[in-house]
């Protein structure tokens, strides 16, 4: 996982993408939400943020 990482890093830096990293971290932050509120007790409180 962290060569991926490393890989995917050089390749923003190579190809001057920089605009994806803030893409990647709201899908990221948004995929991390689904996971959790499908099966908890916290599900109730994150259904009320949308």
């Amino acid at each position: 996982m962290l060569s991926f990482i490393k890989e995917f890093w050089q390749f923003l830096k190579t190809r001057k993408k920089y605009w994806l990293i803030p893409l990647l971290i709201t899908m990221a932050l948004i995929g991390g939400i689904v996971v959790i509120g499908g099966n908890s007790a916290v599900a109730p409180f994150i259904y009320t943020l949308f």
